[in-house]
């Protein structure tokens, strides 16, 4: 005889990771990274501090690292197999790639256009 196994038994091993503290310690994480945006967006750059570009690099990094903790964590994608786990790298990576492409072309017909 086969052993099936329930939905709630799969659900709480797959997911045994992701406790009340895990979930706490991720949202201070992120509110981290977003008062460290609203520095830099509201003192550093309109005082002087840093320039447009290294805030903007750094906007990128920081949204890109909140996008991985939302990912893994409240989609649960840390706890996918390896095979959907690299399928959705992949398409991630391509989406920045497409977006490098992307401000790259802005930024030469601003420069060239004037």
């Amino acid at each position: 005889m086969a052993v099936e196994q329930t939905p709630e038994h799969v659900h709480t091993e797959e997911h045994a990771a992701m406790t009340k503290g895990k979930i706490w310690q991720v949202f201070f994480y992120l509110l981290g990274l977003t008062i460290v945006e609203f520095i830099i967006a509201l003192y550093l750059i309109p005082h002087g501090i840093m320039t447009h570009g290294v805030g903007n690099f750094l906007y990128i990094t920081l949204t890109l690292a909140k996008a991985f903790y939302i990912i893994a964590y409240f989609m649960h994608l840390k706890f996918e197999k390896l095979a959907f786990k690299t399928g959705v790298t992949i398409s991630i990576v391509f989406i920045i790639y497409f977006i490098v492409l992307l401000l790259t072309e802005g930024l030469y017909l601003h420069v060239h256009m004037n």
